[in-house]
């Protein structure tokens, strides 16, 4: 049984977050947890917040406590979100755009064991 969870609109570039998202793709749920807790990069703290999510959610759709089956992150997808688009004067009367890029994050966690046999 899958749960999922998902933050729209998540500040930061996909591109970075990616690095980190790539770092917990496929992972036990325990050891994707430890590995986000102690990763220094910026979108590190917002990835552990959608997959604490996704096992609350798992919890709720399951009725069973995590901690006996084995979980793991099943799917981590980042996409492109919204583009803030700003102007910051340059020299010689130009401007230069900024653009503050927004991501969503989407984060799947699945059961490695059938329900039924799990837990034993």
């Amino acid at each position: 049984m899958e749960a999922i969870a998902k933050y729209t609109n998540c500040a930061g570039a996909p591109r970075k977050m990616r690095l980190v998202a790539d770092l917990v793709r496929g992972k036990d749920v325990k050891k994707a947890l430890d590995i986000l807790k102690f990763t220094r990069r910026d979108g590190a703290r917002h990835l552990e917040k959608v997959l604490t999510s996704a096992i609350a959610n798992w919890t709720v759709k399951t009725a069973a406590e995590p901690d006996k089956y084995e979980l793991y992150v099943s799917e981590v997808r980042i996409d492109a979100g919204m583009v803030l688009k700003r102007v910051q004067p340059a020299p010689q009367g130009r401007a230069h755009r900024i653009r503050k890029r927004y991501n969503h994050i989407h984060v799947a966690v699945n059961n490695r064991l059938p329900l039924e046999n799990a837990g034993e």
